[in-house]
């Protein structure tokens, strides 16, 4: 194989894999919202030309938000109860056979709800609730959750025994950016194909992203490598590890290791044990930082169409997919560019804590925000939002040993599987209540929980590092 080839395998990994993905949910994520906008619709109104009429005044009426709401509520309460289970035994799974496999799965099962969806839309006679089905099948190999777990945890191995923190955080950083710079593409994309071709091809789209994954895994991405110098003798081997081999690391599967409970054992083992100071600790409260920090993201795409859509704002799916691909693209560039560039001047953790504190002043921004400028100098406000979660996931793996990276990060993904369920309730339960009096109060919610990631973020801040956090140097 030529040299390039290898720099290039070693220099790009799973990126692509964040990218195509999040490029698919972001293009399908508007469109099956107007698909239940539209089934609703037909469901309350004899006469479908008006649930065709693209004036905004038939698609903002209450009834349809409300029951829309409702549905969306469905929707995201089935995947996350169906996602937590998958998300707990995927991790220790992927230590011992490998964090392809994990990739992979999702991707497979996503092409099965991709052609649900579109039967749904060339069907009208499909009641909306079928939609719940899709999200049960995407749920079933953990959804986004699993990609993250897998991919986050790829990282690890292949920047352990790197001797710093720095080249982690950047990559995590890298990693964690192609989840905005794919929104943009996404929302760009499903905004236009959307309004000029309809969303059967929309979802058609959705399922070449995948297939796109499934290729670049099996055809291009190599299997980590852990050096044996980021291999820790001194930690505690497990229960079958002690069997098998004297020293912890990246062990083959056995028969033992085959059963559920032994996968799930080792998961919660990875997060419980103890650990020297109060590195346990800490890694609890990083884990509830994704997780408040995920229930908001996920609450925000479960409401901002609605909300958006509504009077006085009165966006169409053009102008939303425009008004998400710029945030998205904001969001990238901070965690691309900018984000590397302070890291030598300023620590981590304060841009952590700066993040947080613009993403909750955006989040009050768009609570108030009557027209179609204040709504993108949200996007502004909220650019550097992002760079929280990149410091958090390399915090937590930091923390825990090399051969429990995709035990903590299952953990870590089974907990931001349960917010999808916690925002469903909160956000798109509070949104039809609040809707006749102030429809921005669950962004007023929001920016609650990002000051409440802020003390826990402080909280961790003020502990004794076990593990160096570095400003990058020249």
């Amino acid at each position: 194989m030529p040299e390039w080839v290898e720099k290039l395998g070693r220099l790009v990994t799973v990126e692509p894999v964040i990218f195509w993905y999040m490029t698919s949910t972001f293009v399908v994520t508007p469109a099956y919202q107007q698909l239940i906008i539209n089934k609703v619709c037909y469901e309350l109104f004899d006469d479908k030309s008006i649930c065709i009429n693209p004036e905004p005044k038939h698609h903002d009426d209450k009834e349809i938000q409300q029951r829309t709401s409702l549905v969306l509520l469905l929707y995201m309460a089935t995947l996350s109860l169906v996602s937590v289970t998958p998300a707990l035994l995927l991790g220790s799974w992927s230590d011992s056979a490998g964090r392809r496999s994990v990739m992979v799965l999702p991707s497979v099962l996503s092409l099965v709800a991709g052609a649900v969806l579109i039967c749904m839309d060339q069907l009208p006679q499909v009641d909306v609730l079928w939609v719940l089905a899709t999200a049960a099948i995407v749920g079933l190999t953990g959804g986004y959750v699993s990609i993250f777990l897998s991919c986050f945890s790829y990282l690890a191995d292949v920047t352990a025994g790197c001797g710093t923190n720095r080249t982690r955080t950047v990559r995590m950083a890298v990693a964690e950016s192609m989840i905005f710079v794919g929104g943009t593409v996404g929302f760009l994309l499903g905004g236009f194909l959307e309004k000029n071709y309809g969303l059967t091809v929309t979802f058609a789209t959705y399922m070449a992203c995948h297939v796109i994954i499934i290729l670049y895994v099996v055809l291009w991405l190599r299997a980590p490598r852990t050096p044996p110098a980021a291999r820790s003798p001194s930690a505690p081997p497990t229960d079958d590890a002690q069997q098998e081999e004297g020293e912890v690391g990246i062990t083959k599967p056995t028969g033992s290791r085959l059963f559920l409970p032994n996968f799930l054992k080792r998961t919660l083992r990875s997060v419980f044990r103890k650990r020297p100071g109060q590195e346990r600790l800490k890694l609890f409260l990083l884990i509830s930082c994704s997780f408040l920090n995920n229930l908001v993201a996920v609450g925000e795409q479960s409401i901002l169409l609605l909300y958006l859509m509504y009077e006085p704002r009165e966006f169409d799916t053009e102008m939303f997919g425009i008004f998400n691909s710029v945030k998205m693209l904001l969001l990238g560039c901070c965690l691309l560019g900018l984000f590397p560039l302070l890291l030598r001047y300023v620590g981590e953790m304060t841009l952590a804590k700066l993040s947080v504190v613009f993403r909750a002043a955006s989040f009050v921004l768009m609570a108030f925000s009557t027209n179609t400028w204040m709504v993108f100098i949200v996007a502004v406000l909220g650019a550097p939002a992002g760079i929280n979660q990149a410091v958090i996931r390399s915090l937590s793996s930091a923390i825990v040993e090399p051969d429990e990276q995709g035990a903590m990060f299952s953990f870590s993904a089974s907990v931001e599987a349960t917010c999808i369920l916690f925002a469903a309730v909160i956000f798109n339960g509070m949104y039809p209540l609040t809707l006749p009096t102030f429809p921005g109060m669950p962004f007023i919610v929001m920016a609650g929980f990002c000051l409440i990631v802020l003390i826990l973020m402080q909280w961790v801040s003020e502990m004794q590092a076990t593990h160096p956090r570095l400003v990058i140097q020249d």
